[in-house]
């Protein structure tokens, strides 16, 4: 396979990942609703980031990158999911601001840090890029170091397209919401987060298969 058709497998693949509305979409709308399109993005990135992560622990073959974070699933589930479950009730009860606040390096950091980590304590990202690598013919790794690099490129460049225009598309309805709208996006994104959270935690105590 050529690096031009695996870069354009990573695209479809880190675009597809990433589209789902999960918790971290509905965090990056909230965000963006609240913060502005920078904030945004910035929340999105960390998750690209993430992925990429995943992405190139599968496509380098590192096996035992991977038996050690399924090995330790448990507890990087349980550390998820209380996150989760407290970036939920904090955005609950978060109160609208009147103005947006200047957007600083801080700002972005920690919108990238709290999505990156997120992402990174749900083992299930490790279980689906194996998956779908494996599909690819690439389960044991690219053919190539440069093979798997192009590979995880297109993921993280896909993946962030998807954030990209998720943040920009939800800016531009940005001016719509006022304070009282912005309390009840406030309320539902807390609530569906604090879900998530919940569900995770939950699956915990499910008998493993």
């Amino acid at each position: 396979m050529s690096d031009l058709a695996l870069f354009a497998r990573g695209l479809v693949l880190g675009f597809s990942i990433a589209a789902p509305v999960g918790p971290i979409g509905v965090l990056c709308i909230r965000r963006t609703l609240a913060e502005g399109r920078l904030i945004g993005l910035a929340t999105g990135l960390g998750a690209a980031v993430a992925d990429g992560l995943y992405g190139a622990i599968a496509a380098f073959g590192l096996a035992w990158i991977s038996g050690a974070l399924i090995g330790q699933s448990t507890w990087i589930r349980l550390a998820g999911g209380l996150f989760l479950v407290y970036l939920g009730v904090t955005t609950f009860l978060a109160r609208p601001a009147e103005r947006a606040a200047p957007v600083s390096g801080a700002g972005l950091l920690g919108a990238f840090g709290s999505t990156f980590l997120l992402t990174v304590t749900n083992p299930m990202t490790i279980l689906s890029f194996l998956a779908v690598f494996a599909g690819l013919g690439l389960g044991a790794g690219a053919a190539t170091p440069a093979a798997a690099a192009v590979l995880v490129l297109g993921v993280v460049l896909g993946s962030a397209a998807w954030w990209l225009l998720l943040s920009a598309l939800v800016d531009r309805v940005r001016d719509r919401f006022d304070a009282r709208r912005m309390r009840w996006v406030n309320r539902i994104s807390g609530a569906i987060i604090t879900v998530f959270g919940v569900v995770a935690l939950a699956s915990l105590a499910l008998p493993k298969t």
